[in-house]
């Protein structure tokens, strides 16, 4: 495995329902991912040299998505020195918060920040395991403008390009590590 490259080795370790959670659904399950380190290890570092060339030293925070880019993202925020803060599904954060509502394929979610997550001006990198429609990291970036943070752009290890949820970021930037139709 020794000579594989970074990207080939997250690559082996995503794997494939079909009809997972509905019929029609291709599933794309990073668990085997979480479970080898050197493949762990090979994602974190990848995104964090993606961000290190794109932005330099300009970020402050990482900010991870409920509940899978709260696996990548606080091993993402050590790699680069910074700190992690948590955008989770509504009700689960003590204290005052702030919250943004965005459509699933069946009614509606909402997102929430503790209001004093983030100082105003702060720039954050949004990260999350996997972007298809858009919608929920669409509803992140609104929710750290209403703290007056700067989303410099949004990461995510897997994107389902046919989704296009990349459009529904508007100018915010977004790469992935790997894409599928």
């Amino acid at each position: 495995l020794a000579d594989l490259s970074e990207l080939q080795l997250v690559a082996q370790r995503i794997r494939s329902f079909p009809d997972f959670p509905t019929p029609g659904v291709l599933f794309r399950d990073v668990s085997p991912l979480l479970k080898d380190p050197a493949a762990f290890r090979a994602s974190i570092h990848l995104l964090a040299r993606h961000l290190r060339a794109a932005h330099g030293g300009r970020i402050d925070y990482v900010a991870g998505l409920d509940s899978r880019g709260f696996l990548f993202g606080p091993s993402l925020a050590q790699e680069l020195g910074l700190g992690f803060v948590l955008i989770r599904k509504s009700g689960k954060l003590p204290g005052p918060t702030v919250r943004a509502s965005y459509s699933l394929e069946y009614g509606k979610a909402e997102l929430e920040m503790q209001a004093d997550a983030l100082e105003p001006g702060k720039k954050v990198v949004v990260v999350d395991d996997l972007l298809a429609t858009g919608g929920t990291m669409r509803a992140a970036c609104e929710l750290l403008g209403r703290l007056r943070a700067e989303v410099l752009e949004c990461v995510s290890l897997v994107e389902l390009s046919s989704l296009r949820g990349r459009e529904r970021l508007g100018r915010v930037p977004f790469f992935s590590l790997l894409q599928y139709e």
